[in-house]
């Protein structure tokens, strides 16, 4: 029997806070969280019994799971962000993404057939796609009244959920909306929020206690 891993720990604050940072480096630093995250998520439904067997399965849940959470940066982007800065943040992100992902998708599947697209290529293409899909829908109604961070709403998950089925045995098909849904999903997004608004804080973090720091 699979067990459920632990919570996930991500550290999403700068080294050294104050230092005036790029939307290049937002960026890197989300691609490594997001995919993490994504990773993060794939184990989780393997704990909860979901049959995703390493290969092209695990690559087709991984390429829907990182673009729905890129969906969900650029929209917390545009809340800190001007349109400038949003876009050079989330193009930098995703190619960031595409990288890591190619290079799990070489070392599953072997370098890609002369005659086809580089995996690169196939994910940005894939993002540029769902980005339409995702720019359909909208935030959670209380989240939205009650001034938090961008949430995703009911269409928005249950879309992912509908995106993901297909990645999955027939037997699994029918539970893996609930699932993301009710755990998965917005486990994830509370992990992104987390991250973007850490990363995005200028605000110095609170100094250690000598006696934690050793200093």
């Amino acid at each position: 029997m699979n067990a459920t891993p632990p919570a996930l720990r991500i550290k999403s604050q700068w080294f050294k806070p104050g230092v005036a940072r790029t939307a290049a480096d937002h960026a890197s630093a989300m691609a490594f969280i997001v995919f993490r995250q994504a990773n993060h998520w794939l184990k989780r439904m393997r704990g909860a019994h979901f049959e995703i067997d390493a290969g092209p399965a695990y690559l087709a849940f991984l390429h829907e799971v990182l673009a729905f959470l890129v969906a969900v940066t650029d929209r917390l982007a545009h809340q800190r962000l001007a349109a400038d800065g949003r876009a050079e943040f989330t193009t930098a992100l995703v190619r960031h993404l595409a990288r890591t992902l190619a290079e799990n998708e070489r070392d599953l599947l072997g370098p890609e057939p002369p005659d086809a697209a580089r995996y690169e290529d196939r994910f940005i293409d894939l993002v540029n796609q769902l980005s339409g899909h995702y720019a359909e829908f909208g935030a959670d109604p209380q989240a939205q009244r009650e001034g938090r961070d961008f949430e995703p709403d009911f269409a928005f998950l249950r879309y992912l959920g509908h995106r993901l089925e297909p990645t999955l045995p027939e037997h699994d098909r029918r539970w893996v909306i609930d699932q993301v849904m009710a755990a998965e999903a917005p486990d994830a997004v509370a992990i992104v929020q987390r991250s973007m608004k850490n990363l995005f804080d200028p605000s110095p973090r609170r100094a250690r206690r000598a006696a934690m720091s050793g200093e």
